[in-house]
């Protein structure tokens, strides 16, 4: 039989009013349309495929892709693109980057900051610092008011300090609608102590009138790795919304680590949920410095009537020789299943080994002429990060008193490594 799946969209409806006011906060929150966060809708088979849909922005290439196989096409075509299609490096344009797009950073004395009520956006990787524009003030501040619309505002700012050098300099403001419906939280910092240790970071949260509510987090760091003595520098966000009018919301996780001889580590994980249908994505890259890389990714949705499908693979490669393999399946609400399983070994001599079964009695086996690709480097590396991370690097620690030495605690064994789950968002009461 057949596989059929379709994409549709929300609902459009003709009139305007508050569904119409609805609609415009539902594109803000979740992308519909420009972020691809629009819903899948099945009719589902034994042999039905999922539809991959990747979109970037910045440096990454926009594309939305169209998985179907075909039996009736040699086997060839079952071999998945070795490169996820997730902006991998650090995009702007998720994150305004034109300079006359940001609300005022910095006001005069006695007047307040401007409302920052925009959601994050799905889909945008890791911004680079100069685009949240952290702007720390060198005074102890501590100031509110009212707005001429009766809307209020706060904005602090102060240090802490702590052992071993500890500082944080940290910025925060925020304010609410007259009603107490809308509201804003905005919080910068910087921390640094005498072992080297800088950090940047960003938290920020809101919700409006409808209900709509969102959080996101931004971190970059500058430390001393524990066993190689290298310098490291990590980044990481998590960005999360959830409609306050209906069952919806998503939940991101991103992270990016670079250090000074090539090793890089890249992932994320995702989730999201619109009314009966969830869907998870996670992706990985592991690059040694010696031109060993590994990356994988693995995606599957679910229906409330119990449909579930997915899509993973996975790719190793050192010095042209490496596998890839991979399975697609889907399950119908009755627990049939059916999946595709596919694999290729790379010799490194042009000749490659390609092999697959499915539960439909379809199987390949056959070696084939033909050239190995595979990214053996990031394309975004230790250079790149380093150029985009001036702020960070330009944090001054404490002055160390003559005869003070930082404490160093490396502990024992190297710290086991740990991926938490996406975070699944309670349903709209």
């Amino acid at each position: 039989m057949a596989a059929s799946c379709r994409l549709e969209s929300f609902p459009l409806p003709s009139h305007g009013g508050p569904e119409l006011r609805r609609r415009r906060w539902r594109r803000i929150l979740f992308g519909i349309n420009r972020l691809g966060f629009t819903p899948i809708s099945c009719c589902c088979s034994d042999s039905m495929v999922p539809i991959r849909r990747a979109t970037g922005s910045g440096k990454s290439v926009e594309k939305q892709e169209d998985w179907r196989f075909d039996p009736k096409k040699p086997p060839r075509r079952l071999r998945v693109q070795a490169t996820p299609a997730m902006p991998f490096a650090s995009p702007q344009s998720g994150f305004v980057s034109k300079p006359e797009k940001f609300y005022p950073r910095c006001t005069p004395r006695g007047s307040g900051p401007q409302s920052r009520d925009t959601p994050p956006k799905r889909d945008t990787g890791i911004a680079n610092e100069k685009d949240w524009g952290i702007n720390l003030l060198n005074e102890n501040v501590s100031e509110s008011g009212t707005n001429e619309d009766g809307s209020t505002w706060y904005r602090e700012s102060g240090e802490d300090l702590g052992e071993n050098g500890y500082r944080c300099r940290w910025t925060r403001m925020g304010g609410q609608s007259h009603d107490g419906y809308s509201e804003w939280k905005e919080t910068w910092w910087e921390k640094s102590d005498w072992t080297g240790y800088k950090e940047l970071g960003v938290e920020k949260s809101g919700k409006n009138v409808e209900g709509d509510s969102w959080w996101e987090t931004w971190q970059e760091v500058l430390h001393q790795d524990e066993w190689s003595n290298l310098a490291r520098i990590e980044r990481s966000a998590q960005k999360q919304a959830k409609s306050g009018t209906e069952n919806a919301g998503w939940h991101e996780k991103w992270w990016e680590k670079y250090d000074a001889k090539g090793w890089t580590e890249k992932g994320a994980h995702k989730y999201g949920r619109l009314n009966e249908q969830s869907w998870w994505e996670k992706w990985g890259e592991h690059y040694d410095g010696r031109g060993s890389v590994l990356k994988w990714t693995d995606k599957w949705a679910e229906t409330e009537l119990g449909t579930k499908w997915g899509d993973k693979w996975e790719e190793k490669f050192f010095s042209g020789i490496g596998s890839r393999q991979g399975e697609t399946w889907h399950v119908s609400p009755s627990g049939e299943r059916w999946s595709r399983t596919w694999g290729e070994e790379h010799f490194g001599n042009g000749k490659v080994h390609k092999y697959g079964k499915s539960t439909t009695g379809e199987s390949w086996d056959i070696v084939v002429d033909e050239e190995t690709y595979y990214e053996a480097e990031p394309h975004y590396g230790w250079a790149d990060v380093v150029g985009d991370s001036s702020q960070l690097l330009s944090i001054e620690a404490r002055e160390r008193p003559p005869g003070v030495y930082p404490n160093l605690d490396f502990g024992s064994t190297p710290p086991a490594p740990t991926e938490e789950p996406p975070q699944e968002l309670p349903p709209s009461e």
